[in-house]
């Protein structure tokens, strides 16, 4: 017979008093942090715990007693349901408060190494309407909020295109207006969304793998040019045609409307042909005079002004001269080498995406740069010694790796290229300090720049300069 599960305790009047990694804010109950979505410092509630470890617990909020003075309104309807945007009831201001002293505690704490005073956290121009992608999935299995259940109205309609409710891979939150990016986003998921609804198509089964409709991609550029990309499961050319047809003449801002029918069982692309309905197969991004094609697979920072931002800071901590070897370390797309190459003498680009470097030589022949060269594999296997040897040891070293930070192996190879400065671009401070505690031995760190790209998500970029001891 199973072991019966043991209740929970519920907790009255804790008080909040910090925020937490991912988001979350912290409680102390008898020396215990519990970890709390959707407060806020200085709140004072009543909270359900659902989860006990030795050190830790979590919980979620059944009551607040006193709200906290530096809490406001939330602005999005979907706020708390959908998953995103989990810092909106704190003002702006005091989100960069955090953010800054999140790269602080984890450089800190993780990196144990000596550190320059970190310079304030540079906030985004736009904390609404700043994303230039977005994607969403149709569902047959609309997800009902809370609100909706306790109504006791008798729900027909479950098709859905939204988001992802999370820990749900097969529930989606029905999105009437989301914040992040500019309008046209909402009129035209909303009007495609209507548009099956009154004919009747199919809205995509994912436990059962059935079903016309099944993503939808809708990506713009800061010059204003929109990509909108659908994706269908069952191959029913008459629909897909009237579907089609309705979004070319009904939006004719879009520069790029393009379909897929993807079978798999997964909703990557990265593998699955693409086939252009009207206008290009590709959208332009700019930057500085400088142009950036941006296609349906590609990778592009998806906040366009403040990736110009952080770009700019990337380069200022280079200190390029002209004369300069650099080496730019998961190079994507080639951005950021395209860019800091009309400041230097020659750029090499490493990426583990054949897709991407072939992105990137393009964006170099777009823009006419010609000491550029690009180079495709894993990091670790491309960056040896031998690569350096027959390439030149670089003066400046570029980095910046996804999440998981760099391999074990690129941060050895770094250390025998000696170049004089590194600069590492880091979307997670955690990894960042960890692998600047093993380049420690050979480089001290002079200065430290957040930046913040992501407003009402606990998400930071930074920057660290590196230079040779």
């Amino acid at each position: 017979m199973a072991r019966k599960r043991k209740e929970l305790p519920l907790l009255e009047s804790v008080p909040i008093t910090d925020v937490a990694a991912e988001g979350k804010a912290i409680a102390k109950v008898d020396g215990m942090a519990v970890f709390v979505p959707y407060a806020v410092p200085g709140d004072v509630v009543d909270l359900q715990l659902t989860r006990k470890k030795n050190s830790y617990a979590e919980g979620r909020v059944v009551r607040f007693e006193k709200y906290s003075e530096t809490r406001i309104t939330p602005f999005c309807s979907h706020f708390g349901v959908c998953g995103g945007c989990k810092w909106q009831q704190l003002p702006y201001s005091e989100q960069l408060k955090y953010k800054q002293k999140q790269v602080q505690d984890n450089l800190e704490r993780i990196g144990k190494i000596d550190l320059p005073e970190i310079t304030p956290i540079l906030g985004a121009p736009k904390d609404i309407f700043y994303r230039n992608k977005l994607e969403f999935t149709f569902s047959n299995k609309r997800w009902l909020t809370e609100e909706e259940i306790n109504s006791d109205r008798e729900f027909t309609r479950m098709n859905a295109l939204g988001f992802h409710i999370p820990g749900m891979f097969d529930k989606v939150l029905d999105i009437d207006k989301c914040w992040l990016m500019d309008d046209l986003a909402n009129q035209i998921r909303n009007s495609i969304r209507n548009f099956c609804l009154e004919q009747g198509y199919s809205f995509f089964d994912l436990r059962n793998q059935q079903g016309l409709m099944r993503t939808l991609m809708i990506r713009n550029s800061s010059i204003g040019e929109w990509m909108v990309v659908v994706v269908f499961y069952e191959e029913d050319a008459e629909k897909r045609e009237k579907l089609m047809n309705f979004i070319s003449g009904r939006f004719p801002q879009i520069d790029s409307l393009l379909y897929i029918v993807n079978q798999k069982a997964n909703d990557t692309i990265t593998d699955q042909e693409v086939i252009t309905w009207s206008g290009r197969d590709h959208i332009f991004e700019e930057m500085e005079g400088l142009k950036f094609r941006i296609g349906p697979k590609s990778f592009y920072q998806t906040n366009s002004e403040q990736a110009y931002h952080l770009y700019e800071v990337a380069r200022s901590f280079a200190q390029l001269k002209g004369d300069e070897l650099v080496y730019d370390l998961y190079t994507g797309t080639g951005t950021i080498a395209n860019f800091v190459a009309r400041h230097a003498k020659e750029v090499i680009g490493i990426e583990y995406v054949e897709e991407a470097i072939a992105d990137a030589k393009i964006n170099s022949a777009i823009n006419h740069i010609e000491n550029i060269r690009f180079y495709a594999g894993d990091m670790k296997d491309v960056l040896t010694e031998e690569f350096i040897a027959a390439h030149g040891h670089p003066d400046v070293i570029i980095t910046d790796p996804p999440r998981a930070g760099m391999h074990e192996d690129v941060v050895n190879a770094i250390l025998l290229a000696e170049p004089q400065r590194i600069v590492y671009v880091s979307c997670n401070p955690a990894t960042q300090a960890r692998d600047l505690n093993l380049l420690d031995s050979k480089y001290r760190v002079t200065r430290v720049q957040p930046v913040d790209m992501f407003p009402h998500t606990h998400h930071v970029e930074n920057v660290v300069l590196l230079e040779k001891k």
